[in-house]
């Protein structure tokens, strides 16, 4: 799902908004959530799940066309952990999809 898909999605949902509140409402949410971030906070979604800044330290790395070792240095990377109920509903998903159309006999 892309960011213009959630609009979509958000305006059709709820008829009271338009287009372009529905696009603000996202854009308003993903910023928070960035910002958030980017001053090192958690954000945690009961339901759904939580973002972090993790940290990896520096390393030594190949380049793998010459061989030779590169220094990679530290960095902060977001990461998502999804929630209890996220992993449950997409699990149940993904088994009635392994598990094939039912059909009556």
């Amino acid at each position: 799902m892309t960011r213009s898909d959630l609009v979509e999605e958000l305006a059709a949902r709820f008829a009271q908004l338009t287009h372009r509140d529905a696009e603000t409402a996202v854009k308003t949410v993903l910023d928070a959530v960035a910002d958030a971030l980017v001053r090192g906070h958690r954000i945690e979604i009961r339901g759904f799940g939580s973002f972090t800044v993790n940290h990896r330290p520096p390393r030594m790395g190949r380049n793998p066309r010459s061989g030779e070792s590169v220094a990679i240095p530290e960095k902060r990377v977001p990461h998502f952990k999804p929630g209890k109920a996220l992993r449950e509903a997409v699990d149940a998903r993904t088994t009635a999809l392994k598990a094939g159309p039912a059909t009556d006999a």
